[in-house]
């Protein structure tokens, strides 16, 4: 394809100044595939998402009527100086997609509304609209007044009939109370015979029950008559009197249901989480078993199949059984429907199925769900922003995920990749390297252009891409193993395998093949093994890597043993927050919309601190200042062994370029895995087991990563690296892989060995890790 010479082709940035962004100005070509590449904390996130992306999206809202914008969050301008011929950007982001459990990978992806659609045409008996066959659509009645343009009014009835199973209300689950971690019967209720948080003797939830005219308060439950006991138990909604104010009173099992067993929205609290799991056994639907539908929905079929039995079959097997439906009148839905199967299965997603639950999925697996969606879309001339689409993919599955985002560009629109495959880097046609280093030492735009360019232009990316790789040059030997006997946890085929102890053991396989399950469902959870996983870390404005790691405790105690005050005056969260903002940084303007990124405080500028915390200081600096400094100057500056060695560990582990005080909702989920692999090396663990460390990581910190696991090797523990990236598996001890397929076509080991055994095999014995590994080294 021709390189665009017009102005107007180019999407012009002067002056990008966000974050570490020091004044970069740079031209990006419309209608092609730019990949942005750097070290990670680069500044290549901050260019594309918090610069390009974010003003298309603030443009774009400006756009609507000012009172649609009053109930719109308002979105900070980025600093930029001036940006020209932008498109309207969709963002394709790793962030999950949600807890809700009426969401699946069918109804993210509309997969289920065609097949909705499909069922309500051919289904035997028939069923009824599409509606008929939907979860999430209650069957109801009522009736009431439509008033008619003229004026007049007219009484209608009116009936839907959706599908949802009455008993479980469309979850699939149910929950059995128990009524003993609820209430104490040898307490009244004066004594706090109601167990539930926020029912304790004299609040708002103990009114209804403890003011009731029904029951009294200094009789202890035991003795309550069968009426007393269904009324503060069992009685349904019921309008009262408490205190001369109209109220509800609700028993306390309905009650319970209703605000911490909400189907729509879990809670969040950690210790209602807690009490909720104390009190509530979740189990299959009785009635439904646990398809979610009603009796009609689930057992109407089509050429002899169920919707629940179409919505659980692999993508694959879905796309196989339409492939030879006979479909009289549907040629479009099923043709839209395997269209949009196929381009599931050629990103690597073939392995799911349609009502797997969305929360379930993980931050890669999310992308490449909702990349699904745009996949036929009728959208031209958009910009595409994608965040590493290649996380979580086999190298076999990246070439595919390559091939897609050439057919977005093909069809005219614009697409911004942040990645460090190289695989991906290569197949750019225009590269935008981000650096020199990480933080205050990146910000700079080091190269713009084609790939040939980047070779030769003496930056770490470019040096990077031009080194030959080598597998690992003499292995170690195993001490021991840990023996996994007849595992057969989700796809796995009673896989008996040893994993070896005292090396650097890679697992590897496609992407829904087993790895996972192989490990974190059948290595022992005792206290030898430390698991650092891929679920993220929940993170706000007010935690940061220094209250993650408990640096901050021993830096307040440093503060105020200095200073002879309390630790207290030293947290925002405390006696030391700025009064306007408390501690926040931030002021929101009420009502607060979800979405608003607040102004910054005009009392405190944004340091979160009252001001007179800032006349005391430590080692000259005070505490808005050592939560201003990268970890990398924060580990130079105390010397003291329990803040060091954490800060050392989080050097060690690539992350020596983040602030102190930075915003965990700012960290990337690379990063954020690399700073509970900092917390995991300071464990009385054995074993260490780690679930793709290197995602978000740049070429050259991945070397660094390596370093850091055979230092962890080397001190005599044992490292267990779930892993798609080739880098690693070179540099392995021994490698398991799983496969040869995903889903139902994995579930086995099909080889154990070194890379270097793996790499000798040739033809049928040669696994897809294996070629792809022969490939990288051979390159």
């Amino acid at each position: 394809m021709a390189h665009a010479a017009d102005s107007h082709d180019r999407i012009r940035v002067r002056g990008a100044h966000q974050n570490n962004l020091k004044s970069v100005d740079v031209d990006i070509p419309k209608r092609r595939l730019t990949v942005f590449t750097g070290v990670s904390g680069s500044g290549k996130s901050s260019l594309v998402f918090g610069t390009i992306a974010a003003e298309s999206r603030r443009m774009i809202d400006e756009t609507y009527p000012a009172f649609v914008q009053g109930f719109m969050p308002k979105l900070a301008r980025p600093e930029v100086d001036r940006m020209e011929n932008i498109s309207p950007a969709i963002i394709i982001d790793q962030e999950p997609m949600g807890a809700n459990s009426r969401s699946t990978v069918g109804t993210a992806t509309d997969a289920a509304t065609l097949l909705r659609m499909l069922f309500s045409r051919l289904s035997e008996p028939y069923v009824g609209s599409p509606m008929a066959f939907s979860f999430n659509v209650a069957t109801a009645s009522g009736s009431g007044v439509l008033k008619k343009s003229d004026g007049t009014r007219e009484h209608r009835t009116f009936s839907v009939t959706g599908g949802q199973c009455p008993t479980c209300e469309g979850t699939g689950k149910v929950s059995t109370l128990d009524l003993d971690q609820i209430v104490d019967r040898g307490k009244t209720l004066n004594e706090g015979a109601i167990l539930a948080p926020g029912f304790g003797p004299g609040t708002w939830g103990w009114r209804l029950y403890g003011e009731s005219e029904k029951l009294d308060p200094d009789k202890k439950l035991a003795e309550y008559t069968e009426a007393e006991w269904q009324w503060l138990v069992h009685a349904g909604p019921t309008k009262v009197k408490i205190g001369g104010i109209n109220l509800t009173h609700e028993g306390l099992i309905p009650r319970i249901e209703r605000t911490f067993l909400s189907k729509e929205r879990p809670p969040k609290q950690a210790h209602i989480k807690a009490y909720v799991a104390r009190i509530a056994t979740f189990g299959v639907c009785p009635d439904c078993g646990g398809t979610r539908l009603n009796e009609a929905a689930r057992t109407a079929t089509v050429a002899g199949t169920t919707i629940a039995e179409a919505s659980r079959m692999q993508v694959s097997e879905l796309l196989a059984w339409l492939e030879n439906l006979d479909a009289p009148g549907c040629a479009t839905i099923v043709a839209g429907l395997r269209e949009l199967l196929r381009g599931m299965t050629e990103i690597g997603l073939g392995y799911l199925s349609l009502d797997r639950e969305s929360a379930t999925l993980s931050g890669g697996e999310s992308q490449r769900v909702k990349m699904v969606r745009h996949l036929g879309s009728a959208l031209t001339d958009i910009s595409y922003v994608f965040d590493e689409p290649t996380i979580g993919l086999h190298p076999h599955d990246i070439t595919r995920m390559i091939t897609l985002l050439e057919a977005l560009r093909d069809k005219g629109n614009t697409i911004l990749v942040v990645e460090h495959k190289p695989d991906v880097i290569e197949r750019a046609d225009h590269i935008v390297d981000l650096g020199p280093g990480a933080g205050a030492n990146g910000g700079e735009v080091t190269y713009a252009g084609p790939l040939a360019g980047l070779k030769d232009a003496g930056t770490r990316t470019g040096e990077y891409l031009s080194q030959k790789a080598a597998l690992k040059s003499a292995v170690r030997s195993p001490s021991g193993a840990l023996n996994i006997e007849k595992a057969s946890t989700n796809n796995l085929r009673d896989v008996t395998v040893d994993v070896p102890l005292g090396v650097l053991t890679v697992i590897t396989g496609v992407a829904g093949s087993g790895k996972s399950s192989l490990i974190h469902g059948n290595l022992p959870r005792d206290e030898r093994v430390s698991f650092v996983d891929q679920s993220p870390i929940r993170g706000s404005r007010r935690s940061n890597p220094g209250t993650y790691t408990g640096v901050l405790d021993h830096v307040r105690k440093a503060f105020a043993k200095a200073n002879g005050v309390k630790e207290s005056l030293f947290s925002a969260n405390s006696d030391g927050a700025c009064p306007e903002c408390k501690g926040l940084g931030l002021v929101f303007t009420e009502p607060v919309i979800p979405g608003d990124t607040g102004r910054t405080c005009e009392v405190c500028e944004g340091r979160r601190f009252a001001d007179e915390v800032l006349e005391y200081t430590l080692h000259g600096r005070t505490i808005v200042d050592v939560l201003d400094m990268s970890i990398e100057d924060a580990a130079a500056l105390f010397t003291a062994k329990t803040i060091a060695t954490m800060l050392g560990r989080l050097v060690d582990v690539g992350l020596g370029y983040l602030k102190l005080g930075q915003p965990l909702n700012t960290l990337s989920g690379g990063e954020r895995q690399r700073l509970k692999l900092a917390i995991a090396m300071a464990e009385p663990a054995s074993v260490f087991v780690l679930d793709e460390p290197t995602s978000g990581l740049h070429l050259a910190d991945v070397d660094r990563i390596l370093a850091l696991l055979d230092k962890l090797v080397d001190d005599g523990g044992s490292v267990i690296v779930i892993e798609h990236n080739r880098a690693v598996m070179a540099h392995a001890d021994w490698i398991i892989d799983i496969g040869p397929g995903a889903g139902h076509d994995g579930g086995t080991v099909v080889f154990e060995g070194t890379p270097s055994e793996m790499v000798a095999l040739r033809g049928r014995k040669q696994t897809l890790t294996g070629k792809a590994l022969a490939d990288y080294v051979a390159r």
